[in-house]
């Protein structure tokens, strides 16, 4: 059987949790961040999780849970 290739725009975003949760950092933190309120960007600092729908398509993304 030969190795499954990781994809590496995935790799990059999304960090695998020890319960197999899919954690990723928010977008909309890169710049204009004047107009955003204090509230607003501190939350978007915070890492969020995947839903579990979308975690079968992510899996098979990262198949060595990277």
């Amino acid at each position: 059987m030969p190795k499954l290739k990781t994809n590496k725009s995935a790799k990059k975003r999304i960090r695998i949790s020890k319960k197999g949760k899919g954690k990723h950092f928010r977008a909309g933190r890169g710049h204009l961040l004047m107009m955003k309120k204090s509230k607003r960007k501190r939350q978007l600092g915070r890492p969020a999780f995947i839903a579990e729908g979308e975690m079968k398509s992510i899996k098979k993304m990262l198949p060595y849970g990277a």
